[in-house]
């Protein structure tokens, strides 16, 4: 089993590492990752300049690749061919805090692997809900819940008959949502929804030394609906959630009512 570990905070991160960490206990790792922050870059692909990969060295002495890319490019290019060997699967994170809800849309952790899976290989995505001054986070819980849920794939838990995209059916990603609390603390895991993210963006307009209007997109850290059975409702209740995700974005639900417009 080869794995490639990326993220969407950059290759120094401690979230990568811990998962990096975690995933050579179960197979060979490669880590491809963006070489700067790429936080709610959602899902890009740059076309209109060339991209660059460099050797570094991570925290625990171990060897990493580094692009000037985004996270989906950073998975592109190692599927493409910066990576000789094949890949068997792309687990992205960890993210520092929850991708729920619409977050995914935003997310370069869950776009990568998203990237992944648009490629044929299966994707897994995994976040720590950690919230504003919590202070210096652990990883190792949701690094934990990661080995263990990647090792389930491996053992063939799935049934064959929908297997179509290696260990996961095709077009389909996983994304993992971990409470930032002791592993103790974690009353277990739910396979749940994508649940309704609540935004309080704000804008704040300001003025350049020379006159010139600039502005920055701020406000409120989100919130979300408690609801049952959805990601949001899952970590808050102290349970990891597990939400499938396709890619397939068409709203089946109201085809019949689109076909009665005569369009």
């Amino acid at each position: 089993m080869h794995i490639l570990v990326t993220n969407d905070d950059g290759v120094q991160a401690p979230g990568l590492l811990a998962l990096a960490q975690s995933m050579r206990a179960l197979g060979e790792v490669t880590v491809l990752a963006p070489d700067h922050n790429w936080s709610a870059s959602g899902h890009v692909k740059t076309m209109e300049r060339p991209l660059r990969v460099k050797e570094v060295k991570l925290a625990d002495g171990s060897l990493a690749l580094a692009s000037d890319g985004a996270p989906s490019d950073c998975v592109a290019l190692a599927l493409l061919g910066v990576v000789e060997k094949k890949i068997d699967l792309v687990v992205s994170g960890i993210n520092p805090n929850a991708n729920i809800g619409h977050d995914v849309t935003y997310s370069g952790t869950v776009t990568a692997a998203m990237e992944a899976v648009i490629a044929g290989v299966p994707g897994v995505a995994v976040s720590l809900d950690s919230k504003p001054g919590q202070g210096e986070l652990d990883y190792s819980p949701a690094a934990m819940v990661a080995a263990r849920v990647v090792k389930r794939l491996l053992a063939g838990d799935i049934s064959a008959d929908i297997l179509t995209c290696g260990l996961l059916p095709a077009g389909v990603l996983l994304n993992i949502n971990v409470p930032a609390i002791p592993e103790t603390q974690i009353r277990g895991v739910m396979l749940t929804r994508q649940g309704l993210r609540v935004y309080r963006d704000a804008l704040d307009a300001r003025t350049d030394p020379r006159g010139r209007p600039y502005y920055w997109i701020g406000g409120e850290f989100p919130t979300g609906v408690d609801e049952e059975g959805t990601d949001f409702g899952a970590l808050t209740a102290g349970y990891v959630s597990i939400t499938p995700l396709q890619l397939d974005l068409t709203a089946l639900a109201v085809m019949e009512v689109f076909k009665a417009v005569k369009w």
